[in-house]
């Protein structure tokens, strides 16, 4: 199988998973976002808590040229181990500073 579409497919059942385990103490409910169109997957979390409506972007990552880029990932333990054992090479996952900071030296060298 094309790494591309297993890793797209494991991103999906990794973000779907973790979005199974809802916050109790709050009224805060967490939503998987899963665009394999545009290699895009996120858990939302959105609801009220103490002090009001609250709606942010707990986990974000994305595929690019067969990596996985984690964009932010606000897990308490993190997602990267899960990824990891859902067979996801290590070597295929970085981080997005990582990521964004190689970018940036290939355009102004």
């Amino acid at each position: 199988m094309d790494s591309l579409l297993n890793y797209s497919d494991i991103l999906k059942k990794t973000v779907q998973e973790a979005s199974r385990d809802q916050p109790s103490v709050q009224q805060i409910r967490l939503y998987p976002v899963c665009d394999f169109d545009s290699g895009h997957f996120l858990v939302l979390a959105t609801g009220l808590d103490k002090q009001g409506w609250k709606d942010f972007i707990l986990f974000h990552a994305r595929v690019v040229d067969h990596q996985v880029i984690i964009e932010m990932d606000n897990f308490e333990d993190g997602l990267t181990s899960a990824l990891i054992d859902a067979g996801i090479r290590a070597e295929d996952i970085i981080t997005g500073f990582n990521y964004h900071t190689s970018v940036i030296a290939t355009v102004f060298p």
